[in-house]
Formats: structure tokens, C-alpha cells, sequence
């Protein structure tokens, strides 16, 4: 099955990409999640398009994915939130909250689609996220959720 992708995908392709799928992956998963389309020639108007807004999004080259990680690895990142008296939060800490704790703490500008939390942060104290700068680097971010 031929796809076009709309959003980035780990290990399939990046929007835009052009990609030949088996159906069931795609008619199963990648198309009700809104992460990819069927290829068809009026779709493939809209490839220019998507990768435009693409272009417009990403980081140009490795050498500038060097300096926003150089950026975001010297930055000291706190997260106010509730939580109750044993330091469990009220929720958890979404990559929202994180990508606007990172811009209020004078970071960069990240898209959201790019940050990966391991297990959901539940809990005050120091974590680690990573953040996927280029399809060859990514960053440790340390971020200190405290009490609000």
C-alpha cells in the first residue's frame, strides 16, 4: 500500500515522505491515527505542501541540531505543578507543559511531536526527556518538576 505521510513516523519516514507500507499497518494503524494518507495523483499535489510546512518546522542541518542541543543541555528547566503531601501530581506532565517550561526558562522554540518521555512523569523531583533534534541526534533534557 502507498502512503503519504503527514506526520513523522520513528523508523517509516518524515512528513511528506512517499512510503510503500503492508496494508494492515497501514489501513489499521497509520491512517485512523492521522499519520499518514492514501497515495493518490490529487495527493501528490499536496506532498509539496506538506513538505513545505515541514521545511518551515525543522532544524536546517546537523550543525544547527548541534547548537540547540548545546542550548537545551545548559538549560535548567523548572515545571511548576499540584501535587498532593506524599509528592504525587495531581495528573501528569504533558509535552506541552514541557515545551512551554522550556521556552518560559529562555530555551528554543520545540515542536512538541519531537519530545519522548519514557514512563509519564507522576511525581515531583529531577527527570530526563529526550528530545529527537535530528533523525541522528537528540538531546537530554533535566527537568526539575516542583511544587506550585
Amino acid at each position: 500500500m502507498k502512503l503519504i505521510l503527514t506526520q513523522e513516523v520513528s523508523g517509516l519516514g518524515a512528513p511528506g515522505d512517499i512510503v510503500e507500507v503492508k496494508d494492515g499497518y497501514g489501513r489499521n494503524f497509520l491512517i485512523p491515527r492521522g499519520l499518514g494518507m492514501r497515495w493518490t495523483k490529487g495527493g501528490e499535489k499536496q506532498v509539496a505542501s506538506i513538505r513545505k510546512a515541514r521545511e518551515v518546522r525543522e532544524i536546517r542541518d546537523l550543525g544547527h541540531a548541534e547548537q540547540i542541543k548545546a542550548q537545551l543541555e545548559a538549560l535548567s528547566v523548572k515545571l511548576p505543578a499540584r501535587s498532593g503531601d506524599s509528592g504525587r501530581l495531581f495528573g501528569s506532565v504533558t509535552v506541552t507543559d514541557i515545551v512551554s517550561a522550556v521556552k518560559q526558562s529562555g530555551g528554543p522554540d520545540i515542536d512538541k511531536r519531537r519530545i519522548e518521555i519514557g514512563t509519564p512523569i507522576k511525581t515531583l523531583g529531577s527527570h530526563q526527556v529526550s528530545i529527537r533534534l535530528h533523525p541522528e541526534l537528540s538531546a537530554k533534557l533535566s527537568l526539575e518538576v516542583v511544587e506550585s
